[in-house]
């Protein structure tokens, strides 16, 4: 005679087997002597079988555990579009225990965009963080675990109910197993290397997490450990090497000239890029296969000097600094709309989109390396208003905290080396753009004047950089003197204010 078994409802929750409702042996050779002994508010790991039946039992293990106060379910990291699958965690709002609500914040994340702040999605409390302070987290997995209120269970179990019940399904054996517990957790952990690599590594008591993988997508290799295990221990030195088979040639002593100067110098060290600066190096890669020219000229910047004056003692500024740079992107604006093709992209290789907005980026150096942000719709604005979220923008991107809108988007760019010292510079176009404008500092020199008189007046450099497949040379001369045109007699700029 065969026996059946009925088993309904069983999740499978952060690694371990929770099973509910009724289990039922249905056997009419097991009436006598067969016992099921299941305690279901054990929290000990389960074991169901069938100690009286002397043939191959068809019974499996399942691990049970019960949430005494409500059910356990991660908090994934949600996709913050633009493509990004990873972010590094700069704040955690919360800690181990914190009771949260929907929409309460979590933790600040910076991807290679933006910093963006992660909300609550649910009403629970807080039972473990997975990350800690400038750790990588990847788009889709548990940042951390909430127990939710008990409004939040019954929502959840709808939704995820069904998917959680073909993961067990999927996960259970084929072959049945008598007297077996499923383990709870997987220990196996997140750095990649082989259990002969986690086996040296226990043994030398190093976290793996520690050592820097030199192996195919950052598999830690034996020598990597090894490696670790010399400098970690002083004076301990590495495998010695075979002998060598050929006679050992005698060495002379170093001169004395030479020994006076071995002198005992610091570790290389190894730094890994995260967020803007990995970016960096996608786009700056990206970049390269963009055929660029430069174009170069001066401008006399001394009336735009004495208006400047004039306008900082303006009480429509409020607490905004005024500079220079609001000036030059409104003329930067001006010149795209006689000159489109500087404001677009190139589509395949038969196609130019132009785009009808001005969002005019500029680079700045922020405490996480160098990053473009940019000002939406230019050609609609006024220098003031460009001024006002020009001064929001940068105060923003000191604090870290600059949105996934202000960083993409944008259509052409600056790049104010001035302000550190430079003049001349060959700047890195930045794609999908067409160009890009490097400003000098303004330097105080002597020139002629249109009497031939020697005068003091105030000159600044600028390099551009186009991209020569959409670009020609005598178009970004002409762009080049317009924009040059409005900031050496910048009361022309009035002419075309709407």
């Amino acid at each position: 005679m065969s026996s059946t078994r009925t088993i309904g409802l069983c999740r499978h929750m952060f690694g371990s087997y929770r099973c509910m409702q009724r289990i039922s042996f249905c056997s009419k050779t097991l009436a006598n002597s067969q016992h099921l002994f299941v305690n279901f508010s054990s929290t000990k790991p389960l074991v169901i079988s069938n100690k009286s039946t002397p043939h191959r039992s068809s019974c499996r293990s399942f691990h049970t555990a019960e949430n005494r106060h409500g059910k356990v379910v991660p908090f994934l990291l949600a996709d913050i579009g633009e493509g990004i699958r990873e972010v590094v965690i700069k704040e955690w709002f919360v800690v181990e225990g914190t009771h949260v609500e929907q929409f309460d914040r979590i933790c600040e994340v910076q991807s290679d965009k933006a910093s963006v702040t992660i909300t609550s999605r649910y009403d629970g409390r807080i039972t473990k963080r997975h990350y800690n302070i400038d750790d990588t987290a990847l788009v889709g997995d548990p940042l951390l675990e909430i127990e939710l209120s008990k409004g939040e269970v019954d929502q959840v179990d709808d939704v995820n109910g069904s998917k959680v019940t073909e993961q067990l399904q999927s996960e259970l054996p084929s072959n049945p197993i008598s007297e077996k517990v499923l383990p709870r957790e997987n220990n196996l952990g997140k750095v990649l290397a082989t259990p002969a690599v986690r086996r040296i590594a226990s043994e030398y008591k190093i976290q793996l997490g520690d050592v820097v993988g030199t192996g195919k997508d950052g598999r830690v290799m034996k020598e990597d450990v090894l490696n670790y295990v010399n400098k970690a221990i002083p004076g301990r030195s590495p495998p010695a090497a075979p002998a060598p088979s050929q006679p050992q040639v005698s060495t002379m002593s170093k001169p004395v000239n030479q020994q006076q100067f071995d002198t005992a110098v610091g570790e290389d060290t190894v730094i890994i890029l995260q967020g803007i600066k990995k970016a960096m190096v996608k786009s700056m890669t990206e970049a390269l296969s963009i055929p660029h020219f430069g174009y170069y000229d001066e401008v006399n910047m001394t009336e735009l000097v004495k208006l400047r004056k004039e306008l900082k003692k303006s009480p429509m500024l409020g607490e905004v600094q005024f500079t220079y740079m609001p000036v030059m992107i409104k003329a930067t604006s001006l010149a795209l709309k006689d000159y489109p093709v500087l404001n677009s992209s190139l589509i395949g290789e038969d196609k130019v989109l132009q785009k009808a907005a001005h969002n005019i980026g500029f680079a700045m150096d922020s405490p996480d390396g160098l990053i473009v942000p940019n000002i939406k719709n230019v050609q609609n604005l006024s220098i003031l208003e460009i001024a006002i979220e020009l001064d929001r923008i940068v105060k923003l991107g000191q604090q870290r905290k600059l949105g996934q809108d202000d960083i993409t988007g944008g259509t052409f760019s600056l790049s104010n080396i001035g302000s550190i010292g430079g003049t001349y510079a060959k700047p890195v176009i930045l794609p999908p753009q067409a160009a890009i404008g490097a400003l000098g500092k303004i330097q105080a020199l002597p020139r002629y004047d249109e009497d031939d008189n020697l005068v003091k007046q105030y000159i600044m450099k600028v390099s551009w950089s186009a991209d020569h497949r959409i670009v020609e040379g005598a178009l970004m001369a002409r762009f080049s003197n317009l924009w040059r045109s409005y900031l050496e007699n910048p009361s022309t700029l009035i002419l075309h204010m709407k």
